[in-house]
């Protein structure tokens, strides 16, 4: 619907459009012509639109034109509109429209009012050294945290709006001397293609982009730390910011990455390691143990040592569950405590820990539901889970998996659902680059930051896997 010169049309055909009771028409003159404002009482800012926009309008004498009443605006993001439709989209956005008697075109004023928290530690990325800054929920504030750490033209910011309701802004950003050409397409291509109503949270974008829609493991990687996301730009990853959410995106996304802490590149390689190498045991103990457990009862109890065996049998005397129910039992106990602690509210959780922990377990195990070992292997397993906190989601699955496949099969059935998971893996990729590299295939080069991180004079080149443009990160 085209814009006409008739002032009092223009405002009608709006309202039909957008019937919000927060949609404000503040009505002006220009050297005696009429005009009109519109714009959101919830999002614009009003102070702006008086001083930048309304007030130099006075300045003009009865002879202008619409280029003059462009010229008048201080703001310095001012356009022109040509159809009704556009102004209801950029007035839902926060921006101001100028309708003026006689003109078939309008002005839109950007002016919308930031509205954010301040910048602080994210609750699930705390360090003990390192930079403490996270992201917020405003997409403006976000770029601004990251162009203060990447200070370079070769930086490419690219915007793009995606949701038919929602009109959310979401921009690619990338290092174009560094980043492959071929990646940033193909995710560019995947976000254009995103036709939803709405997008609320980058979450959202990572069920579209992601090429393997049902597949337990993650595809995408996600930080809330400005200096995680630069540092995986220089490696010549490619970044998504989503405008409403303090969590960014990369890609490609490699499997070694969950093992992989900010705090590693801040400390001695020799802790470093050291830490990598528990976060990689701890993976595998809270995924083996209690299904081992349970196929040494049930299938292997000649691996078991003879005096652990004994505190076993005395432990589980008079218990009525099999040793895989009540395994299940436990864990199921565990992930209701889990769920409870983390949507109870916080001046209730300490309560709500010595409740479950303490009453529940000893109780369980004095009534003769549980044992003691149980109890223990399950509880080893929980901790185990939170060494790496982006894997825990998959992680839960995977223990029930392996205890359905060790009570029903015992060891051998472990080693070959853990030789099929390994298959599987290996087949996945993301963006074109290998899910288990560098291991899988091999990438010499990339191996000196894997499970196991080289000094950093001896990382001179950026990981292969990615094939970005320049493969040298220092020289020296």
């Amino acid at each position: 619907m085209n814009i006409s010169k008739s002032l009092n049309e223009n405002v009608k055909n709006l309202k039909n459009l957008i019937d919000s009771d927060d949609v404000f028409f503040y009505n002006f003159e220009i050297s005696s012509t009429s005009a009109v404002a519109v714009f959101l009482d919830s999002l614009s800012d009003k102070v702006l639109i008086g001083k930048q926009v309304i007030e130099p309008f006075k300045t003009l004498d009865n002879s202008f034109d619409f280029q003059s009443v462009l010229n008048a605006v201080n703001a310095p993001e001012v356009e022109e509109v040509l159809d009704v439709n556009s102004c209801a989209k950029k007035v839902c956005e926060g921006d101001a429209i100028i309708f003026v008697e006689g003109f078939n075109k309008a002005l839109n004023v950007k002016c919308k009012k930031p509205t954010s928290r301040a910048v602080t530690e994210p609750p699930t990325s705390s360090v003990l050294k390192g930079p403490r800054e996270g992201f917020v929920e405003n997409l403006q504030m976000n770029t601004s945290l990251l162009r203060q750490r990447i200070k370079s033209p070769d930086l490419c910011i690219k915007k793009y709006t995606v949701g038919k309701y929602s009109s959310t802004t979401i921009e690619i950003v990338y290092i174009s001397s560094i980043a492959n050409n071929n990646i940033v397409k193909a995710v560019t291509e995947k976000i254009k293609k995103i036709n939803v109503d709405g997008i609320i949270d980058s979450s959202y974008i990572i069920k579209c982009i992601s090429d393997r829609k049902t597949t337990l493991f993650r595809q995408v990687g996600t930080t809330e730390k400005p200096d995680i996301l630069s540092a995986k730009l220089l490696e010549g990853r490619i970044g998504i910011m989503v405008d409403g959410s303090p969590i960014a995106l990369t890609v490609p996304f490699l499997f070694i990455e969950d093992f992989q802490s900010s705090e590693d590149y801040y400390v001695n390689a020799y802790r470093a390691n050291l830490s990598r190498t528990l976060r990689v045991l701890a993976v595998i103990f809270a995924i083996i143990l209690p299904s081992f457990f349970v196929a040494a009862q049930l299938f292997h109890l000649q691996i078991i040592p003879l005096n652990f065996l004994l505190t076993i049998v005395g432990s589980i005397k008079g218990i009525p569950l099999s040793p895989s129910v009540e395994m299940f039992f436990t864990l199921f106990i565990f992930e209701i405590l889990n769920e409870a602690s983390i949507r109870m509210p916080r001046y209730v959780g300490i309560a709500m820990s010595v409740v479950g922990a303490l009453v529940l377990g000893e109780t369980a195990v004095n009534a003769g539901i549980v044992s003691t070992p149980t109890i223990m292997i399950m509880a080893l397993s929980g901790i185990c889970i939170y060494t790496v906190p982006d894997m825990t989601e998959t992680l839960s699955v995977l223990r029930i998996l392996f205890l359905i496949i060790a009570g029903s099969f015992g060891g051998f059935g472990i080693v070959l659902f853990g030789c099929a998971l390994i298959t599987y893996l290996s087949d996945f990729d993301s963006f074109g680059v290998p899910y288990l590299s560098p291991y899988s295939p091999i990438i010499k080069n990339d191996l000196q930051d894997a499970i196991t991180m080289s000094f950093y004079a001896e990382m001179k080149r950026r990981p292969a896997s990615f094939k970005p443009k320049n493969v040298i990160r220092k020289k020296f």
